[in-house]
């Protein structure tokens, strides 16, 4: 997967489309993507205790890694990866202005 945590993504389909955030970690057995701020659920808890009242927690959900495009820091914009090697190892670059990501 060509996706790291870390990286800096914008959201391709589905109801937070267009939104950016950083993804805090990769599932990549599943190729699935969790996203900080995107498709955030609702969790309903109930209160265990007599002192403790129920709540309702916002959890996120993580998404297919094909709905997102890694953002590239020196040009601004949604692109694909490619590699090249430098220096004997091997490098993350941008399709679209050649940089190193």
């Amino acid at each position: 997967m060509k996706i790291r945590k870390g990286d800096t993504v914008k959201i391709l389909s589905g109801k937070d489309r267009g939104k950016r955030g950083q993804v805090s970690r990769v599932f990549s057995e599943r190729d699935r993507i969790l996203v900080q701020g995107v498709n955030v659920k609702k969790k309903h808890r109930r209160a265990r205790r007599q002192d403790r009242k129920g709540e309702i927690i916002l959890l996120p959900a993580p998404i297919a890694a094909s709905a997102a495009q890694v953002v590239c820091a020196s040009c601004g914009k949604p692109t694909r990866i490619g590699y090249r090697i430098d220096a004997g190892k091997k490098v993350r670059v941008c399709k679209k202005c050649g940089k190193t990501l």
